[in-house]
């Protein structure tokens, strides 16, 4: 199935963090905490302003990016899970 979000909305893959182990304790699954770092698969055509004018998103698909905690939707497709988050949402994009 192909999606392509919406105006200035993304479709993020959240990038598995490598699992460091600290004094031999391995920490289970549930107790990690999600990872705050993504790959953007799909971007929107841009965001449009009051006046109609339609402005550009900074960041295209392919990009490493960060985000907050709590940011964005979590959705399942095919699978597999994804975030949509609005553009003003990602902290910075890794370079």
């Amino acid at each position: 199935m192909k999606i392509r979000p919406l105006h200035d909305r993304l479709l993020v893959q959240r990038l598995e963090e490598k699992e460091q182990v600290k004094g031999g304790i391995i920490i289970p699954d549930s107790a990690k905490e999600k990872p705050q770092e993504g790959k953007v698969v799909a971007t929107g055509n841009g965001k449009v302003l009051e006046n109609g004018t339609k402005v550009a998103l900074d960041v295209k698909a392919g990009d490493k990016i960060l985000f907050g905690k709590y940011s964005g939707s979590e959705i399942k497709v095919d699978g597999e899970e994804y975030l949509i988050l609005r553009e003003d949402e990602v902290l910075a994009v890794i370079g």
